[in-house]
């Protein structure tokens, strides 16, 4: 689970200080740094209490998360064959299955730092990779993030993809909703990913 601190911890970032000019490496350093802190002086969190940890997601993740693409990109080409309710669904039960997933790993977060490695981009590329390592006891974690420049009044930076370790996150989802939506459609993945949210929150009591 200690890869999953990075997966959790680093995403957020205060819509607040949100800025449409700040470069992509600048905000995943700014965002990991103060998500990390939050962390380490909220005891409910690292207890595992998954209602702060949904209102922590709600607050500072999704806001500056292209979640619907990320969705979108995890379910695949069936995505375009969902109806607006079904992929509202997914993405509310996919949203549910990662939190889920990393909410243990908060409370193994003591003296994490974030290292972002030096940007390889040019000032007018709309997609980049930032790639980081979370640093502290044990080997260091890679994380790296996915991010495209959104115009518009929420011009900024959104993450749309991250790998721990070397696994893409919506690569390793895609697999597995492939198999769910051949087997039983659309309605077969909801009620798959009803049933691991519900199996999830029995085993974390």
């Amino acid at each position: 689970m200690a890869v999953c601190i990075a997966a959790t911890a680093s995403l957020g970032l205060p819509l607040s200080a949100l800025a449409a000019d700040e470069a992509p490496d600048a905000m995943i350093k700014r965002l990991s740094t103060d998500v990390l802190n939050t962390v380490k002086g909220d005891k409910a969190i690292q207890g595992g209490d998954l209602g702060k940890i949904i209102a922590l997601v709600d607050k500072t993740v999704m806001p500056n998360v292209n979640f619907r693409r990320m969705t979108a990109a995890a379910v695949g080409p069936g995505w375009r064959q969902a109806t607006p309710e079904q992929q509202k669904r997914l993405q509310e039960e996919f949203k549910i299955l990662l939190v889920r997933t990393y909410s243990g790993a908060l409370a193994q977060v003591n003296d994490q730092t974030i290292q972002v490695k030096p940007l390889r981009a040019s000032p007018d590329d709309k997609d980049v990779l930032v790639r980081t390592e979370i640093v502290g006891r044990g080997d260091p974690i890679q994380l790296d993030y996915r991010l495209e420049k959104t115009p518009g009044d929420g011009a900024g930076w959104k993450i749309y993809n991250l790998n721990v370790l070397g696994v893409w996150l919506v690569e390793t989802y895609r697999g597995q909703f492939a198999q769910e939506i051949n087997a039983k459609g659309i309605d077969g993945l909801i009620e798959t990913l009803v049933a691991r949210n519900k199996a999830n929150a029995t085993a974390k009591g």
